[in-house]
């Protein structure tokens, strides 16, 4: 029990010397992680393709819609199951170069999550059809058995000299 107070003691002494690592374990980011305004000039609009590592031709802001992208770039919808997985990558678990920067929903489309990409083997209207199909069916095979109960046949007990005690609790005398 001590060893766990002195260890306590020992990271309250850390996380106040340090503010900055107090921050990252609590916030889990810094404020350089955060986007800029939303660039009104072209000037401004240069200063942030420089500043994510973009051509100036190929960057292009989110739409100013109130959302909080700011001056982060729109980058294509393109999964990690659609990344070339041959190509020698810098991060390859993640499939992104060094200074790369990341899709806005980067979260939902890594290898392990929603592929934005594929091509569905059968199209949307067919899949609902089939989900609708299979419920509502289950559920007509449900409302039309209601009525009829089934059960297993079953005959009362033999036991051997029927009304015949065989055995009691009581003590003998």
């Amino acid at each position: 029990m001590s060893s766990l107070i002195k260890s306590a003691k020992l990271a309250r002494f850390c996380l106040r010397t340090n503010p900055v690592l107090a921050t990252a374990i609590r916030h889990h980011w810094n404020e350089d992680y955060k986007p800029g305004l939303y660039p009104r000039t072209e000037e401004e609009r240069l200063k942030a393709a420089e500043r994510y590592g973009l051509h100036p031709s190929e960057y292009k802001p989110y739409q100013n819609d109130g959302m909080g992208y700011g001056d982060y770039p729109e980058l294509p919808n393109i999964s990690g199951d659609s990344k070339d997985p041959f190509y020698p990558w810098d991060n390859p678990e993640l499939k992104r170069n060094f200074n790369e920067p990341l899709h806005a929903e980067f979260d939902l489309m890594r290898e392990d999550r929603y592929n934005v990409s594929a091509q569905l083997r059968y199209p949307m209207w067919m899949q609902w059809l089939q989900f609708l199909g299979v419920m509502f069916g289950t559920f007509a095979v449900y409302a039309i058995l209601e009525n009829f109960k089934m059960f297993h046949p079953l005959t009362p007990r033999q036991y051997p000299g029927d009304g015949k005690v065989h055995y009691t609790f009581e003590p003998e005398e």
